[in-house]
């Protein structure tokens, strides 16, 4: 019994060094993320333009021994350290680019650089986060490296451009990054990520088990009408009328026609093009827009409906009307096994009062197709300033993130690798959504 006692004890000693160990790691690295995290805000790059931002990427992961692969989807990176021992293979994915918006903020680190979009001069802004999901993973891939002797198989480290969608007439994002064999060689048997969320208070996870974020498509209307002088309506066939028409009745397809009680929908219509002058009625009209649904039985339905209604208030006003849909996005899906996993992981780190289950939400995340392949969990980090009264939407001039959020999720996502690898449960890829 007394050298039981003596074991344990020892054990007890190892376990303490082990986690003091770790937290000494914590604790150096947060200002090297925030470093980090404000040099790639101030310096943003577009969709499949990243080359600035994989290069720093590539130095870091190049300097902790990680081996790399560069120039994946264009310019990803991806990075893979493999553990003292044999085991799963977990990856870990942050997108890197940012969106054409003009930064209005007072930061030291403010964005000032203009790029060329669809063939304007833009503003360029992380106006997502995305700098944030760079400077946590490579705070992780750091830690991580420094502690390989904890790791049980290997960890990928999945840098993806182009979340925002690629420029129009190229691929890109993790659609391109699973075609060139990511989630292969080493197979991954699961994938993890975060988005940081500027209305959640600092210190806080959300999640939801199940449908999380929407599949987004994007639909483009084309209404042919017949040109006549402004003063002689009645000499032509308005498409921008009947535009107003279509636009007016896509609506009450959600409202109307569909079962929101089941999941949310959304149609939006984002940009409409027409005509050349005041005194003229056009031709043509063009209508684009974005559709956003968490089932997949409610998706078929709702762009067979709008097919049908498009075409028929286009004969009913004497003109004609052609609908494409295309698919950008599918449904965010967390492996219910997955979560229920590793839910027990994030709330020993953020504390149990702080992991919050979240509703669904019609945003959209490119990190699906991974979850189509393998297992994953994607949850949100909060980025507010406890406190604030007001926070700063994203995709915004004015959007910003609290700095303080950042080592939370460097220490989450290094908790749920190391306890992932060290678990024999692997989740099931049957549980996907409806539809």
């Amino acid at each position: 019994m007394k050298k039981l006692g003596i074991i344990a004890l020892i054990l007890c000693g190892i376990i303490a060094t082990a986690q003091n160990s770790m937290e000494k790691d914590f604790s150096a690295i947060e200002d090297k993320v925030i470093e980090w995290r404000r040099y790639f805000h101030e310096n943003p790059e577009l969709s499949n333009r990243e080359f600035k931002t994989a290069e720093k990427i590539a130095e870091h992961l190049t300097s902790l021994g990680i081996e790399i692969e560069t120039g994946v989807a264009h310019t990803g990176v991806v990075g893979v350290l493999k553990g003292k021992k044999l085991g799963k293979v977990i990856a870990l994915r942050a997108d890197i680019d940012a969106l054409p918006v003009t930064e209005r903020n007072d930061l030291a680190f403010k964005s000032n650089v203009k790029s060329e979009y669809l063939g304007n001069e833009v503003g360029v802004m992380h106006a997502c986060g995305h700098d944030t999901h760079i400077a946590i993973l490579m705070g992780v891939a750091e830690i991580l490296s420094k502690n390989k002797d904890k790791i049980k198989g290997t960890v990928k480290f999945v840098f993806q451009p182009a979340e925002e969608g690629a420029p129009p007439g190229e691929e890109g994002g993790a659609a391109l990054m699973i075609k060139e064999g990511v989630l292969e060689n080493p197979d991954v048997d699961a994938i993890f990520g975060l988005h940081i969320n500027s209305q959640t208070p600092v210190g806080m996870i959300r999640y939801k088990s199940g449908g999380t974020m929407a599949a987004a498509q994007r639909f483009v209307i084309n209404v042919k009408g017949k040109q006549s002088h402004g003063s002689q309506p009645w000499s032509g066939v308005d498409p921008i009328m009947i535009s107003a028409k279509i636009i007016d009745g896509l609506q009450t397809i959600i409202s109307r026609e569909m079962n929101l009680t089941n999941e949310a929908a959304v149609i939006t219509v984002g940009k409409i093009t027409s005509g050349v002058r005041n005194n003229i009625i056009p031709e043509s009209a063009e209508i684009v827009g974005t559709i956003r649904t968490l089932d997949y039985d409610m998706q078929k339905q709702l762009n067979r409906r709008m097919k049908e209604m498009v075409k028929s208030i286009a004969e009913a006003y004497r003109g004609e009307a052609t609908t494409e849909i295309a698919s950008g996005t599918a449904i965010t899906y967390n492996n219910p096994e997955l979560v229920t996993q590793m839910l027990p992981t994030m709330e020993a780190v953020a504390g149990k009062e702080n992991v919050v289950v979240t509703k669904a939400i019609t945003g959209a995340e490119d990190f699906s197709f991974y979850q189509e392949k393998v297992p994953g969990f994607f949850f949100f980090l909060g980025g507010m300033t406890p406190g604030n009264t007001e926070s700063f939407p994203h995709h915004t001039p004015d959007f910003r993130i609290d700095d303080s959020g950042l080592l939370l999720g460097v220490k989450t996502l290094t908790a749920m690798s190391l306890d992932y690898l060290n678990s024999d449960k692997t989740p099931r890829l049957e549980n996907k959504p409806k539809g």
